[in-house]
């Protein structure tokens, strides 16, 4: 399993089979597979779906373990407004939004892209929201063994603004916290500043 890596390569053999998957359902909802604009759509669509939960293929601990330093620093550190983007388990349709990561270094920091690039390997795969602000929290809480971890994440569903409820501006907020970010002042003090427009 390689650390990460942009998805620009793909398998041949999987590839087929997901295209010829697409083509059978292209054809089952009633279109034309061989209608010129839906010629070349089974293939784009196999590879986008590859692309889109390429997150299975990559280690989220490696990406961390190899940009650790040693550091005497053991305040805050935040990284805010995360893109991320991922597909929901349940209508395979897409989730967006931003996390907020911080930490507090207990003898180690981390190379700041590291921690959007563990956003993108849990978010790479087939999710829900929940398990995805839980799986962010316990790969850093476990790798870095900090003195607190928090993660928020705001996101919009598709699976609520396309279909069902059809709800277009609501925004799901999960959040979790560890060590000293389970303490009402350090929770407090990080939320407020994801809040606040520091720029």
């Amino acid at each position: 399993m390689a650390p990460y890596s942009n998805l620009e390569e793909y398998n041949l053999e999987i590839t087929d089979e997901v295209k010829n998957r697409y083509a059978s359902i292209i054809n089952e909802i009633g279109e034309n597979v061989t209608r010129e604009g839906l010629v070349k759509t089974p293939e784009r669509a196999a590879k986008a779906m590859l692309f889109l939960t390429q997150g299975y293929k990559q280690d989220a601990v490696e990406i961390l373990q190899g940009a650790m330093f040693k550091e005497d620093y053991d305040d805050m550190v935040i990284i805010k407004d995360i893109e991320l983007y991922s597909l929901c388990e349940h209508h395979m349709l897409p989730f967006f939004g931003k996390a907020h990561i911080a930490y507090i270094p207990n003898g180690h920091i981390v190379g700041l892209s590291k921690i959007p690039r563990v956003v993108d390997v849990f978010a790479r795969r087939l999710q829900v929201q929940e398990r995805l602000t839980h799986d962010i929290l316990e790969c850093i809480n476990d790798t870095l063994q900090p003195k607190g971890v928090a993660v928020v994440i705001e996101a919009s569903h598709m699976c609520m603004m396309m279909r069902g409820v059809q709800k277009q501006n609501s925004v799901t907020t999960t959040s979790g916290f560890r060590g000293q970010f389970e303490k009402i002042e350090t929770r407090n003090e990080f939320l407020k500043l994801i809040s606040s427009n520091l720029s």
